[in-house]
């Protein structure tokens, strides 16, 4: 992912699209990027839902990211299942939710 772009995807997001080995990504960097700004703007986006929804019906943040996961993972969403997961785990950082992933 080093190339003149100034966005900086984070390893845990390149990740999604390394191969096995570890060594090549399995889309064109460009194309990881794109998703990556995707995902990022979607996860700041659902913080604030995700913070209005926990302080109205006073869920736990386990509850409510998990909400959150069953929409992002639905038949209808853009997301393809790993992305979903990031963007959650996003979401969980962006806010300061101390939740394990898994």
């Amino acid at each position: 992912m080093d190339d003149s772009n100034q966005i900086e995807v984070p390893p845990s997001f390149v990740a999604l699209y390394t191969a096995r080995s570890g060594d090549r990504l399995t889309r064109p960097a460009q194309d990881v990027r794109e998703r990556y700004e995707v995902c990022e703007d979607l996860a700041h986006m659902l913080a604030e839902q995700a913070s209005a929804a926990q302080f109205k019906t006073a869920a736990s943040e386990r509850e409510v990211l998990e909400e959150m996961q069953t929409g992002l993972a639905g038949t209808a969403s853009p997301l393809p299942g790993p992305e979903a997961q990031w963007v959650v785990l996003r979401i969980a950082e962006l806010l300061g939710w101390n939740v394990q992933a898994g």
